[in-house]
């Protein structure tokens, strides 16, 4: 948010909101008119109805970290639509498409040496970078993510407010005496979300407490989807834990509390 970084850098109050909740609390108003002048009038209601907190920047460090990633989410999604260009594509093309992907994978290369480099130069991101590592199932990539996209865990009271933050929370679907599938709200950080899914995958086989809880979810014939989401959630929320307690994860003392 580049905007709302150079207003508090120059001391100037900023809330920032989720435009979905804007856009609800204009249609409770009922407004048939859409226009600059009506828009500011109907924030500023907003604002004096429900006081949106004060919001901070994120020190320097975290922001180029971000940065980074997200240049290197950029270019991974353009690697994966050049290879799926060259599948279709006429053998005419493939040398220009190949060399394009060359380019690409050499440029995921750097960046990912930047932010190791970037990481372990902080003093503070590399002793959160070795918290989250010993958590098996979290490596290089999933770590420097959450390091990303967290930011400073004293912002989150709880787990809960953190798988929120991701968007695994599960949004149910309930009227009176009908009951829906529950699913996902997916309501938050997808950067979080895609990056959590394969390392869940693995932490089913090599994380005892996610084992544990996906061998549990089986016998009540919930695996599948449902049981990779738990394990999304699950493995957020140890991450969430060492961060909070700035204690090294242990397998021990997490499967005596389940």
């Amino acid at each position: 948010m580049p905007l709302a970084t150079f207003l508090v850098d120059n001391r100037i109050d900023v809330s920032v909101e989720n435009p979905a909740r804007i856009h609800a609390f204009s249609q409770s108003e009922l407004n048939r008119n859409k226009t600059d002048k009506g828009d500011a009038k109907m924030i500023a209601r907003y604002c004096a109805l429900h006081t949106p907190k004060l919001w901070f920047s994120a020190p320097l460090s975290e922001r180029q970290l971000m940065a980074l990633m997200r240049r290197l989410n950029h270019l991974e999604e353009m690697k994966r639509m050049e290879s799926n260009r060259k599948m279709v594509a006429d053998e005419i093309v493939h040398p220009s498409l190949t060399d394009s992907i060359s380019a690409l994978e050499k440029q995921i290369i750097e960046i990912k040496q930047k932010i190791k480099k970037h990481i372990d130069e902080t003093p503070e991101l590399k002793k959160n970078k070795q918290l989250l590592k010993s958590i098996p199932g979290i490596g290089e990539i999933l770590s420097a993510t959450l390091l990303a996209f967290i930011g400073d865990v004293s912002q989150f009271t709880s787990s809960k407010q953190i798988v929120a933050y991701a968007g695994l929370n599960p949004k149910l679907c309930e009227s009176g005496v009908f009951k829906g599938r529950s699913r996902l709200s997916k309501v938050g950080c997808t950067e979080l979300r895609k990056a959590l899914y394969m390392p869940a995958l693995t932490s089913i086989t090599h994380n005892p407490i996610i084992k544990s809880q996906w061998e549990r979810l089986v016998k009540r014939n919930k695996g599948g989807k449902v049981g990779v989401c738990a394990a999304m959630r699950k493995l957020l929320q140890l991450a969430y834990g060492v961060l909070k307690s700035c204690i090294p994860f242990d397998a021990k003392i997490a499967l005596a509390k389940t």
